[in-house]
């Protein structure tokens, strides 16, 4: 009798009408697929395929690979490019219809369904959200989404990001820097596009561990407040900004960015936050940002941006990523950014593109997680740190493959007669603003 992985390879190119793209380990021991040498999907229990003909495609996938059914034998980006080649980036020609209900992919689904085992579906992993009822982004439910995916443990985002605590992208300007220099380095880029001075009060809005608010602080001599929905992150912040000795001009909140009331502030830093506002809550995220700054003050809004859609009605962030990641998040167009800046009465002054450098961080993550493997288990729990592996491999392919960018926006709120008190500028943003 064949072994279990030819029987799956020969089922899932049925199910697929086109060759299985990966070698393929099933519990049994049993190999097949294309010849050895390259990446193995490793099917470690055969609860993964009633997973995946629960909820054929990502996310059934996703649960199998968190619950640790699916592993990888080899590197895993080449194992996700080929699989997304083959699941993912065919253009959809009609409207999915579940194997089992197909009939051209019936008696095959069937099959690997007997092949599952007689278990029903289990539960999905602890580590998926929980659902969730309401309307999108109210302020309950933005505080509970920022919960799920930054409320998972300091010690395991050390591992994750390294010293500089910095949970968005780096800036690689040298080629051979270390992941601390690109961070570094783009917390300064910040600055100096938002033409920090001393005593400029700045609003870091999401400031996450305070990376950004520490190096305003310490190296332009701003006087920074930060805002942000997670304790974790906010405890953490405080703890290095009375380590440095700034907590005179640093001060941290646990607040929601639609409660601010002490502006005015002449600059404002968004770093990785907007992607959580939502489309239907755009709007107001610019008018209150706006209103905050002094008239001539800046924002810089760095933001995750998607390739817009043909039919932009059927548009929804991915299952995985929304279930396991990012609850509720949503990413835009970058013209649908700049739209609802200039709609809230900002000047949009320069639009920089760094999806490269991106990728390259998040390649970096991945390889101090798995580089601090055992470790990162041990501070969360082994399903999470499988999400984080699988979610910023997945996401630097994205970057590489042009799935999806990310732009610093630098806009300003102009001065009543007309100016945008900005001096006019070339793209080297030295320190004191001048080009």
């Amino acid at each position: 009798m064949a072994g279990a992985a030819v029987r799956l390879t020969t089922l899932a190119e049925e199910l697929l009408g086109a060759p299985f793209p990966v070698r393929v380990r099933a519990w049994d021991g049993s190999e097949a697929g294309p010849p050895a040498g390259g990446p193995v999907l490793v099917v470690r229990h055969r609860r993964a395929l009633r997973r995946l003909l629960w909820r054929p495609g990502e996310l059934g996938l996703a649960r199998a690979w968190v619950a640790g059914e699916l592993d990888v034998d080899g590197d895993l980006y080449t194992l996700l490019g080929r699989l997304a080649g083959t699941l993912w980036d065919r253009e959809p020609d009609a409207p999915a219809v579940h194997p089992l209900r197909d009939p051209g992919t019936r008696a095959a689904a069937r099959e690997l369904l007997r092949l599952g085992g007689p278990l029903p579906p289990p539960p999905p992993p602890p580590e998926e959200s929980r659902r969730r009822s309401g309307p999108l982004h109210t302020r309950r439910r933005d505080r509970a989404a920022v919960s799920h995916h930054y409320d998972v443990g300091n010690a395991f985002y050390e591992l994750v990001l390294g010293p500089s605590m910095v949970y968005s992208c780096a800036y690689w300007d040298a080629p051979d820097g270390t992941l601390e220099d690109a961070q570094r380095d783009k917390l300064d880029l910040v600055c100096r596009k938002l033409a920090l001075r001393p005593d400029d009060r700045l609003l870091d809005v999401g400031c996450g561990w305070g990376s950004m608010a520490l190096h305003a602080a310490r190296a332009y001599g701003a006087r920074v407040t930060g805002v942000t929905l997670s304790r974790e992150q906010a405890a953490y912040a405080r703890k290095r900004i009375a380590e440095e000795g700034l907590t005179d001009r640093v001060e941290i909140r646990v607040q929601d960015y639609r409660d601010v009331r002490d502006g005015p502030y002449e600059a404002i830093s968004s770093v990785g936050m907007a992607e959580h506002v939502g489309e239907v809550r755009f709007g107001e995220y610019a008018r209150q940002l706006h209103s905050l700054l002094a008239p001539g003050g800046r924002l810089l809004n760095h933001q995750i941006a998607r390739r817009p859609e043909p039919d932009e009605s059927g548009y929804r962030l991915d299952d995985f990523i929304d279930r396991y990641v990012f609850p509720d998040g949503e990413l835009l167009p970058l013209g649908r950014t700049v739209a609802g800046l200039e709609d809230a009465g900002f000047e949009v002054r320069d639009v920089e593109a760094i999806r490269e450098h991106y990728a390259r961080t998040l390649r970096a993550w991945v390889a101090n997680l798995e580089s601090s493997w055992a470790a990162a288990v041990r501070a969360t729990t082994p399903g999470r740190a499988r999400v984080w592996r699988l979610y910023m491999a997945a996401c630097a392919l994205a970057f590489e493959r042009n799935r999806i960018g990310v732009n610093q926006i630098l806009a300003v709120r102009p001065l009543p007669t007309g100016p945008s008190g900005l001096p006019p500028r070339t793209r080297t943003w030295t320190a004191d603003g001048s080009a």
